[in-house]
């Protein structure tokens, strides 16, 4: 059977449009993905900021995923695992020790791929009205079945 040409252009034209769609619903998707990203690691760190002021360690720790591979870079150096980096942060939570309250700016995510982001911004540590130190810092996000995790930190201080 030989199909006309017109019948032939239809088709290949429908298949274009069919194409492009399933593009554009691609790209929405992954569009949400992204924006689903950003409120989440703003609540993140809106969460990890009030257990900080709280005294909470746990509470701050619970968004790095309790691994093995999952790292910190600060002024000391890398930290490899859950456990270092908690250990890292045991001395500015016990009864009587100082540390000034903690709040995030400029927060900045990027989707890497479906389950990976990056986040970046400005962590600001004060007492009052005065900045004690601040610093920015980049995350590597993964998403789990428990939400998104931070599994790399790399934090590094600059002049307040």
């Amino acid at each position: 059977m030989i199909a006309r040409p017109g019948l032939w252009w239809a088709i290949c034209f429908l298949a274009v449009v069919i194409a492009a769609c399933r593009a554009d619903d691609s790209e929405t998707a992954g569009r949400g993905d992204a924006r689903q990203l950003a409120a989440a690691v703003d609540s993140l760190l809106t969460e990890s900021a009030r257990s900080w002021n709280a005294g909470d360690l746990d509470g701050f720790l619970r968004w790095y995923e309790r691994s093995p591979e999952t790292s910190y870079i600060g002024a000391s150096g890398l930290l490899r695992g859950w456990d270092a980096i908690r250990v890292r942060y045991v001395p500015l939570f016990e009864p009587g020790a100082s540390r000034d309250s903690l709040r995030f700016e400029g927060l900045e995510t990027r989707l890497l791929a479906p389950d990976l982001g990056l986040a970046t911004a400005r962590y600001v540590l004060f007492q009052g009205d005065v900045t004690t130190a601040t610093g920015v810092f980049t995350l590597v996000l993964k998403r789990s079945p428990e939400g998104w995790r931070i599994v790399h930190d790399h934090s590094s201080a600059t002049p307040p």
